[in-house]
């Protein structure tokens, strides 16, 4: 079957890795630059300048975060953040993540952020969680009215250059059964061990509180063996895991202490192939370690990261690796169930997604097919 842009954004997808002031409009970031007096990103200069536009805002992100380094990338959030100070900002972002998923195909969906990024409008953490959760909730109702389904949680992100604090593991047990779905750590990677949130992460996983952790990325297997005896229970990207498997093909392959850890466990690799090629992981896709580890039977999720600075969605992710790759639609199914499998939502709502949508849409592809 050919695997045209068409079919795949069709196709119901999970998005796991998905930062919420990665993923604003260009639209939205204009308008509010415009509403707080800010420099609109990718304003010209000079006499014959022309007034910036959404292309000209997204060109710009796309270009500033094509640097080949994690914190050159990180520093583009710079300008996202300062857009998201006050509960109708995030409201109005989140509500439009759930909007911009449901058009992409999105049925299961987790958006990450970092609250203690976004009190510098005198929100406090709590009530810039409600604001996003409000966001999150009018555009699942909205889905839902438009006869769309999908599920979406939030993941609270500590950042690894801060100091540890109690707040967020306080706020993610109680609010787990309002939207609240899980912890992670993101930010730069080296030099900043997981290990240092260790007694976080093992309060939250103590009351039930799930947890992924970003590594694998700008750091290599021991920073991913950091994260593991954080409690992790997915890697963000974990792509640098590849450095701990030797051998050419998947018969002759040996895995190290790591990857066998993380092979025999299934922990979920949550695989944005784009934005690591912006951060340095390989020059062109047809070199992501992606392939290689599906191969070797690892469990991964493709995701988006961050749209807006990638330039991308969860449907061109996946297309593009089916191309590169020669994946076939039970590739891509496989991957998607995957996603859900490991989505840390309740087990029934996954479960329900994945018999009454995911499963009869591929089967109904398949049905399809020339020689079904």
């Amino acid at each position: 079957m050919d695997l045209t842009p068409a079919l795949v954004g069709a196709l119901p997808k999970v998005a796991l890795h998905d930062h919420l002031d990665g993923g604003l409009r260009a639209q939205t970031v204009l308008e509010l630059s415009r509403e707080l007096g800010l420099e609109v990103p990718g304003t010209a200069t000079g006499d014959e300048a022309q007034p910036p536009d959404a292309q000209s805002v997204a060109d710009w992100f796309h270009t500033a975060a094509d640097s080949g380094s994690l914190p050159a990338y990180l520093s583009t959030f710079e300008r996202t953040v300062a857009l998201m100070q006050t509960a109708p900002q995030l409201r109005r972002i989140a509500r439009e993540f759930v909007e911009d998923m449901v058009a992409d195909g999105v049925v299961y969906a987790e958006t990450r952020w970092a609250p203690h990024q976004h009190t510098g409008g005198g929100l406090s953490l709590d009530e810039a969680v409600q604001a996003v959760q409000d966001g999150l909730d009018e555009g699942v109702a909205a889905a839902e009215a438009a006869g769309k389904r999908i599920v979406v949680g939030q993941l609270l992100c500590y950042l690894r250059h801060l100091d540890p604090t109690d707040d967020l593991v306080e706020i993610a047990i109680a609010r787990r059964d309002s939207g609240v779905v899980g912890l992670d750590l993101a930010g730069p990677e080296e030099g900043f061990p997981a290990s240092w949130f260790r007694a976080q992460f093992e309060a939250a996983r103590a009351a039930g509180v799930r947890v992924t952790i970003h590594a694998g990325e700008a750091d290599g297997p021991s920073s991913i063996a950091d994260a593991l005896d954080c409690g992790a229970e997915r890697l963000g990207h974990g792509v640098r895991l590849i450095e701990d498997i030797t051998g050419g093909d998947v018969e002759s392959a040996a895995l190290g202490t790591v990857a066998e850890r993380v092979h025999r466990a299934q922990i979920c690799l949550e695989v944005c192939p784009s934005s690591n090629l912006q951060t340095g992981i390989a020059t062109e896709l047809a070199d992501h370690p992606v392939d290689r580890l599906h191969r070797h039977g690892f469990a991964l999720a493709l995701s988006s990261d961050n749209r807006l600075m990638s330039r991308t969605s969860t449907s061109r992710e996946m297309l593009r690796v089916a191309q590169t790759f020669d994946w076939t639609l039970a590739d891509l199914e496989h991957v998607v169930l995957t996603g859900l499998e490991n989505g840390f939502a309740p087990a029934a709502l996954r479960e329900a997604l994945r018999d009454e949508v995911v499963l009869p849409a591929f089967r109904a592809v398949r049905g399809a097919e020339p020689d079904a």
